[in-house]
């Protein structure tokens, strides 16, 4: 059994109840973002009955950030926005990005000085270090479950690949 960062994110999968205890949501909220659409499972839809969904590590940073706007009152429209933009980029660079939101619009923030002109704008705003939910999934996916996508193999406190770890190790070399 391999355990430790050696297997890629797409690698690895996460059951449906696993990616609910680390994203902090009820699988009711898990089946019905699935649903509809907001948040699917990108290494396994749900064929029917009695078939799996697995989560990539993406998507269940992806649910947990659903998560964290949904307890601070952003209503579901606008978080779904949101989504639908994260996916069109390709959700590169999540790990780096803070989102930022009134309450009503969701704005992605890719430098400190795009947060400072959202703040000088005057109104509430709060916002999440996507980087922190990272970490904070990252943890909390080492304690649980993962499932080798080839091999259906269980992988026991897989803590999948460091990514941002990785790309700190790169840039300061």
């Amino acid at each position: 059994m391999e355990t430790g960062g050696g297997l890629a994110d797409e690698a690895v999968g996460y059951r449906g109840p696993t990616a609910c205890a680390a994203a902090g949501i009820t699988y009711r909220q898990l089946d019905y973002w699935a649903r509809t659409g907001l948040v699917e499972p990108s290494v396994r839809p749900a064929y029917g009955s009695g078939t799996q969904r697995l989560y990539s590590f993406r998507d269940v940073v992806v649910l947990k950030i659903v998560k964290r706007f949904l307890d601070t009152g952003v209503a579901l429209q606008n978080i779904r926005a949101a989504v639908q933009h994260l996916r069109a980029r390709g959700f590169r660079d999540l790990e780096r990005m803070t989102l930022m939101s009134d309450g009503a619009t969701v704005y992605e923030c890719s430098s400190p000085d795009e947060v400072v002109s959202l703040l000088q704008g005057g109104q509430g705003v709060f916002g999440i270090a996507v980087g922190v939910v990272w970490q904070d999934v990252e943890a909390a996916l080492s304690q649980l479950h993962g499932e080798r996508v080839d091999t259906g193999e269980t992988l026991v406190g897989h803590n999948p690949q460091d990514e941002l770890a990785r790309r700190r190790r790169d840039r300061a070399v």
